[in-house]
């Protein structure tokens, strides 16, 4: 399952399929396989999901994909190509960690139908928060004019950050049921 996973992250994130490219950034549905696979086979399964996300997303950074890469990150790769892979990799390995610790703190109390949507949701927005804010805070360290961008980042933020968590959430539990009838077979 961790390899179907895999695979559609590589089929999502170095084509079309899986970006909304908008010039400037793009909006990405690729942490959906990384929350379904976290909260369907556990945090170790959703880690090395998150570990891809973020091989997926240097790759489209450097050009290896079928979309263009965002202009924001193709700057901050011209400037310093150790933040931009550290900005592909920390948010995506932190998607698992959020999603399945906002899954147990909410399993214990609610039930599951609401416990995976509110860490699908968590998950989502840990990706969009973290590597939006790391963009903006590397853009800093490496002296390049954040101003600029800061407008752009939080309307990204606003407008990809919230559509995207509603997508996670409304799609994953549907998703993560199919998986355990699939798996029980």
């Amino acid at each position: 399952m961790t390899a179907i996973l895999v695979a559609l992250i590589f089929v999502l994130g170095l084509t079309p399929l899986g970006l909304i490219p908008l010039g400037f950034i793009n909006v990405t549905i690729l942490a959906l396989p990384v929350i379904v696979g976290t909260l369907s086979l556990g945090l170790s399964s959703g880690l090395t999901l998150g570990f891809f996300f973020g091989l997926a997303s240097l790759l489209s950074v450097l050009g290896l994909s079928m979309t263009p890469p965002s202009s924001l990150a193709g700057t901050l790769l011209a400037a310093s190509p150790v933040l931009t892979v550290v900005m592909c990799f920390l948010p995506r390995l932190l998607v698992p960690l959020f999603t399945h610790l906002v899954y147990k703190a909410f399993i214990d109390k609610t039930n599951r139908k609401i416990a995976i949507p509110v860490a699908a949701a968590t998950g989502s927005l840990t990706n969009t928060v973290f590597y939006l804010g790391l963009m903006y805070l590397f853009y800093q360290l490496a002296a390049l004019d954040a101003t600029k961008v800061v407008s752009l980042i939080l309307g990204v933020a606003f407008v990809a950050g919230i559509s995207e968590a509603a997508v996670s959430a409304l799609l994953a539990f549907p998703i993560i049921i199919a998986l355990d009838k699939i798996q029980k077979r």
